[in-house]
């Protein structure tokens, strides 16, 4: 195990001449760490196991190796398969690969669920007659390979990315059933968040003699300003204005909530309050989430509403500031939901708003970034908050009567 810190260039990579030529053409000169370890071990063929938070280029870090192996590959086998957890992850990776492919002739595929008829016969087309990379979440795959015709005979290389994401939502029986397809002879990289007993596990099973890659995990990143807001639940609504409010030239700001039954809720407050939003979750339809998020990439929304799933699926820069509505359920996923600004030694702002049942969630999440986050104080005339207290015993916290708010100063050195 390493903690990598060093930075070297791409063309101390041993890369081929059209891959440097295409990221040189994406403007990008140093590999972040995860890139500079990861991609000399999978060009030397290494089984391995990286863990990095999101933001630290971990697509690129097994995608750019990928192509420089498939370059100069004249058939049109199978030869990567991608596993995801989201669509949303799918579409991204393949537009990474067609990005970085621009001066490889390489071809992918991404199979993930939510299309028409017409979306089922480009998949299965790839699936029968061949692309060098399919990227796919594991349902949909499921679904084609139960059809009998998915040729996997000629994959080399197999790929599960945001792996313990895949475990949490319930996919280990159905990674377990796609690996069954495939070659037993192959090289197997797999890419997590954490590091989880259930992950090593899995790693255990699928990988050979794997090499072990970690950077530094479940921290925010630097870059981020952290801050807890004490509020009852109607108060929500009245302090995310006040805080926006307060940042008029931030044009991308996300608001996560753990409940997709939430999101309209949050959109049609906001909107009340002049906010020009837009939510996204499970229940619109792909078509519909993709249109969303490219009015977030161009600026025509400025903030988005979205569920805890899209916290790893969403790959936007500069993204300005981040507020949690809720506590998240899982203290990793605070991670990743700020995760999502201050990205590539950016700045970024993160707020959390705590009501009295999320407070033993915060505790959690303090434990596991093992640092304070600082509390900010909203003015008086949005009512009094919450007290911080997590002295009871049971599954809430105990709670005294409101009182004037009043919580530590926010850090200037945050």
């Amino acid at each position: 195990m390493r903690n990598l810190t060093a930075i070297m260039k791409f063309t101390e990579l041993n890369l081929n001449e059209h891959l440097l030529e295409a990221i040189s053409h994406m403007g990008f000169e140093n590999a972040t760490p995860i890139q500079e370890f990861a991609i000399p071990k999978i060009l030397d063929n290494k089984d391995i196991i990286a863990c990095a938070q999101t933001g630290t280029g971990k697509t690129a870090a097994f995608i750019l190796p990928i192509l420089n192996k498939l370059t100069g590959k004249e058939d049109v086998t199978i030869d990567t398969l991608i596993i995801v957890p989201t669509r949303e992850l799918a579409v991204q990776i393949e537009q990474e690969i067609q990005g970085l492919s621009y001066f490889v002739s390489v071809g992918s595929q991404a199979v993930y669920g939510g299309g028409d008829g017409k979306d089922w016969d480009i998949q299965k087309d790839a699936l029968q007659n061949g692309r060098d990379i399919i990227v796919a979440t594991p349902g949909k795959l499921l679904s084609h390979l139960s059809m009998g015709y998915v040729n996997f005979n000629h994959v080399k290389h197999l790929i599960l990315d945001e792996a313990d994401k895949m475990l949490d939502m319930g996919f280990l029986d159905d990674l377990e059933k796609i690996i069954s397809f495939l070659p037993k002879k192959r090289q197997t990289l797999m890419f997590s968040a954490t590091m989880a007993p259930k992950i090593r596990t899995l790693a255990n099973k699928i990988l050979h003699e794997p090499e072990e890659i970690t950077l530094s995990i479940s921290k925010p990143a630097e870059g981020v300003s952290q801050n807890l807001c004490l509020t009852f639940d109607n108060q929500k609504i009245p302090v995310i204005k006040h805080i926006i409010e307060q940042r008029p030239d931030y044009t991308s700001i996300i608001i996560f909530t753990s409940s997709k039954s939430k999101v309209s809720e949050i959109v049609q407050g906001l909107r009340k309050n002049g906010f020009k939003s837009q939510g996204i979750s499970s229940n619109l339809t792909q078509t519909e989430r993709e249109e969303v998020l490219r009015g977030f990439r161009s600026r025509r929304i400025r903030i988005l509403v979205a569920t805890d799933v899209m916290s790893r699926g969403i790959d936007i820069k500069e993204i300005n500031m981040v507020i949690n509505y809720d506590a998240p359920h899982d203290a990793e996923d605070y991670v990743h939901r700020i995760g999502r600004t201050a990205r590539a030694n950016t700045k970024g702002e993160a707020y959390t708003l705590v009501n009295e049942k999320d407070m033993r969630r915060i505790q959690q999440i303090e434990r596991l970034i093992e640092a304070e986050i600082p509390r900010y104080a909203f003015p008086e005339e949005l009512g009094v908050g919450p007290v911080w207290n997590t002295s009871s015993q049971g599954s809430g916290s105990k709670f005294k009567k409101k009182r004037k708010f009043k919580p530590k100063p926010k850090k200037t050195d945050q």
